[in-house]
């Protein structure tokens, strides 16, 4: 089976450990990983601010680097559910308004191939071991473009449960929003400081050693808080844990 990267442009520039594991781990699956090189910024950086129409150019550019790709995975529920929930929506109107022929139906043949990680394990590939090693506790922070775009539901927590080693504690008001919300940090930096202060205490609460999550930019937002406050509880993306064997541990 063959599957092509999104590595989204916050791993790409921030967190590049994150793009390793993911390949390292559908490597280890059988899955061969292709990474096409044009690809950018899905464009949800100024689409959520408001500037729909300067979106529409990365809908194209996106939607151009995965054409022949069956299935695309990304280490992202955020820029996943950009894709599949909004893309087809911004194709649509760039059309009706005059702009970009052919738009829709770039968004609308992409978007169903277009996969978050753990989605693509347990869909796709079938698999919730995928022989992973982790001998520490972690708790789980469902981002909320992934738990409520997407549906991830268990999927996480199922391929979490199965790690060898891992100690998986439940976090208390798991489904609240971190406070990140891309834009929304920027715009309301008291009210998401504070969202974030309060998921950073009851993540810190549970004991685990490891908070880990599917978007590191809600884990970016949560590890500022806690590095502030001192704590030793430390963040990892999902990826970087289910990549990690005893054989070769990459953590």
């Amino acid at each position: 089976m063959r599957a092509a990267l999104f590595v989204t442009c916050v791993n790409d520039a921030l967190y590049p450990r994150t793009g390793t594991a993911v390949v390292r781990l559908l490597e280890r699956l059988g899955v061969e990983v292709d990474f096409p090189a044009a690809q950018s910024c899905c464009g949800q950086p100024p689409y959520n601010t408001g500037y729909r129409r300067e979106s529409e150019p990365l809908l194209r550019r996106t939607a151009e680097a995965f054409a022949g790709h069956r299935y695309v995975v990304t280490p992202s529920g955020s820029c996943a559910a950009m894709i599949r929930t909004h893309y087809p929506r911004i194709g649509r109107l760039a059309e009706r308004e005059g702009r970009g022929p052919g738009t829709a139906r770039l968004a609308e043949d992409l978007a169903p191939r277009v996969y978050e990680l753990t989605e693509f394990l347990v869909d796709v590939l079938g698999v919730t071991d995928v022989g992973a090693y982790f001998p520490h506790t972690v708790t789980y922070h469902p981002s909320c473009h992934g738990l409520r775009a997407l549906g991830l539901g268990d999927r996480p927590r199922r391929l979490l449960a199965a790690v060898k080693g891992l100690e998986l504690v439940e976090l208390p008001g798991a489904e609240e929003c971190c406070g990140f919300g891309g834009t929304f940090a920027v715009k309301n930096p008291d009210v998401s400081a504070a969202m974030g202060a309060d998921k950073a205490a009851a993540a810190a609460a549970t004991g685990a050693q490891v908070l880990c999550g599917g978007d590191n930019s809600c884990l970016a937002h949560l590890d500022g808080v806690l590095r502030r406050r001192g704590t030793a509880l430390r963040t990892l993306h999902l990826a970087e844990i289910l990549a990690s064997t005893e054989e070769d541990p990459l953590v």
